[in-house]
């Protein structure tokens, strides 16, 4: 019998998803293929680490050909949960499936989220329309600096957006109109993420900050980061992880500015055998090029991934399990600039564990908690089937 599993790393690969789900053509993404795409758009990719793990044995990858022994157990994942947002996906990785998808507004946001949320900041808004996030500021940006009203805006995804330059609006006086909007937006308005866009510059230069900040809904049920920590565990946020969940389950959050520094920090919490649960999620992939459609930059930004790999298995203590995945897709290829309806990857590997299974393609994202409670010996999951005989000898 293998050492007995002590900690669990999940790395989520915001928005890399390799290939359409069987309803993706419901949501408008019928031929997204985040990862495949991309790889086909360039030319090929390289990653040889991430090959090695077996990466280019879950779907066919131009430039990552299946590996004949690959270090880690392979497969891939569907979404079970309604829609393709963030919350969702990770929610859903975490145990907690959602069956109404969060409410999208195509068609800009009705008057009655708008006009109270005029009314409590004092001022008009500018926008309220579906837009990309660095086009809306191309557009509107010069107009909220000598107005200082604030630019609304969402996506096909369930979001509220509000852009504002840091030196006409505040960081904290922005994260304060956050906090009032995701008052107004519950019910049948609960959108799944309040989202602060600051950015700074000039007109024809405008350019957003780091400084974002989401508000989401809190979990509606008990997920995976809530039975880690309610068995005095620690539980350790990196990236946006915390917003995601709203702070729910997590005892310690850090919040590095991209994904490099997001897979350092990961590095560190390994080395340093901190925590039971690490999770972290890279969101420069979906943010930086899936959204704005450069399979170029998603490229790169694998590569630069990849090569991190190493002195992350590295870093792996007997009695520790990596999980490598992903959230939704969102297809830098296709003329849609929003989330793709996808399948998404499974690697799975540690000291001890089995290398090579293929764990096939599994019913839901939530089989990855129920995976960690059982591996952990927690209270077990209500949603998912664990694989965990599948990669313990």
């Amino acid at each position: 019998m293998a050492e007995a599993i002590k900690r669990a790393i999940i790395i989520v690969l915001d928005s890399v998803g390799v290939g359409e789900l069987p309803d993706a053509a419901d949501y408008g993404d019928a031929g997204s293929n985040t990862l495949g795409n991309t790889a086909n758009a360039v030319g090929g990719l390289n990653l040889l680490n991430l090959g090695g793990l077996g990466l280019g044995n879950i779907i066919p990858i131009l430039g990552v050909p299946p590996d004949d022994r690959p270090r880690a157990c392979f497969g891939k994942m569907a979404e079970k949960s309604a829609g393709k947002d963030s919350t969702t996906g990770h929610w859903e990785l975490a145990g907690l499936v959602t069956n109404e998808p969060f409410p999208v507004y195509p068609n800009g946001f009705p008057p009655e989220v708008i006009e109270p949320f005029e009314k409590a900041i004092g001022r008009g808004i500018l926008a309220n329309k579906p837009a990309s996030g660095t086009e809306i500021i191309k557009q509107m940006g010069e107009e909220h600096v000598l107005t200082g009203k604030p630019i609304v805006y969402t996506s096909a995804d369930s979001v509220f957006q509000i852009a504002a330059h840091e030196e006409i609006v505040p960081i904290e006086q922005l994260y304060d109109w956050c906090e009032i909007a995701r008052i107004i937006l519950t019910g049948k308005h609960a959108v799944a993420r309040v989202i602060a866009r600051p950015f700074t510059g000039k007109p024809g230069s405008f350019e957003r900050t780091p400084r974002r900040k989401d508000f989401s809904l809190p979990p509606t049920a008990p997920t995976l980061l809530d039975a880690v920590s309610e068995a005095g565990k620690e539980v350790i946020a990196i990236g946006k992880i915390e917003d995601i969940f709203a702070g729910r389950g997590i005892t310690r959050a850090i919040h590095p500015a991209g994904n490099v520094e997001v897979a350092e920090e990961t590095i560190l919490a390994v080395e340093n055998r901190t925590g039971t649960l690490i999770m972290a999620n890279l969101v420069d992939f979906d943010m930086k090029y899936g959204h704005r459609n450069d399979p170029w930059g998603y490229a790169a930004a694998l590569d630069t991934f990849d090569q991190q790999v190493p002195r992350l298995l590295d870093a792996l203590q007997p009695g520790d399990m990596l999980i490598i995945t992903a959230d939704h897709g969102c297809d830098p290829t296709t003329e849609s600039t929003d989330h793709s309806r996808e399948y998404v990857p499974l690697l799975v590997t540690g000291p001890g564990l089995r290398t090579g299974v293929n764990l096939g393609t599994r019913a839901s994202f939530s089989d990855v908690a129920a995976t960690v409670v059982e591996a952990l010996g927690l209270k077990a999951i209500t949603c998912g089937t664990s694989f965990l005989n599948q990669i313990i000898f």
